[in-house]
């Protein structure tokens, strides 16, 4: 498996009024996400992680250090198209995602602005919209379904751009309960494919049973980088105990 996404001494911080202190977020953070692979990001709320998470396609850029997507440096403005074509984001919150009344539309959107020719963009979205099991839905109108489903159409939205990785950030924290297992199950199925997958994630169980790495994010730096068996069974911190103690495991 080739290096994929290079994060190296990277660090984040940022001021909340100009004459202010920067705050830090994290700092010094390395990983290597390989492509193949299935990452799970894990921590604490307020941990870091979610914006670690952003800046693996660059929706935010490190005060230091660097970030390389494919070998793209994420700062180089005029590769951002390549780095957005190459990593998918799938976000939190699926109602603040809908860009259209319809959900092929919405689905399309970002197709139309790449200039995708119309029969290819028929094919790309029914295509991804079966796969993701929401094609029956291509006429209704995205914020009159179910948070799981909305979501789904995030991800269809995301599948529709071919992304070399997608990116997942926290997508089932703002679902209820019934409609979390719908959605792991699509990511399930996408997992399965053997896509390079980075998942930001609380549902643990999930990500013991299909991450490939384990990385463990806690107060802006990663305490654990290990194999699922491995960080779930014999977590070599304190804090990361803390936080699995939280989870009951099979």
């Amino acid at each position: 498996m080739n290096d994929f996404i290079e994060a190296k001494s990277i660090s984040f911080s940022y001021r909340v009024e100009d004459n202010q202190k920067p705050v830090n977020v994290f700092e010094n953070l390395n990983v290597t996400i390989r492509e193949g692979e299935m990452t799970a990001v894990l921590g604490h709320n307020g941990s870091g992680k979610s914006t670690f998470a952003k800046h693996l396609n660059a929706i935010l850029l490190p005060s230091g250090g660097k970030v390389y997507v494919d070998g793209i440096d994420t700062a180089d403005e005029q590769r951002l198209y390549d780095i957005r074509q190459k990593v998918g984001m799938v976000f939190q919150n699926p109602d603040n995602q809908i860009v259209a009344t319809v959900v092929e539309e919405d689905v399309a959107f970002g197709l139309e602005n790449i200039g995708v020719p119309p029969k290819e963009m028929r094919e790309r979205v029914d295509r991804a919209l079966m796969d993701v099991g929401i094609y029956e839905y291509k006429k209704h109108a995205p914020h009159r379904l179910s948070g799981g489903q909305k979501q789904r159409v995030a991800i269809v939205r995301a599948l529709c751009m071919h992304p070399e990785i997608l990116l997942f950030d926290e997508v089932t924290a703002a679902l209820d309960p019934e409609m979390v297992r719908e959605v792991l199950d699509v990511m399930l199925d996408l997992a399965k494919q053997g896509r390079t997958m980075i998942i930001v994630t609380h549902e643990m169980q999930f990500a013991k049973a299909v991450a490939d790495k384990v990385v463990f994010i806690d107060q802006g730096k990663i305490l654990e980088e290990a194999a699922p068996e491995e960080f779930f069974t014999n977590p070599k911190t304190e804090r990361a105990k803390q936080f699995l103690n939280v989870f009951q495991f099979d």
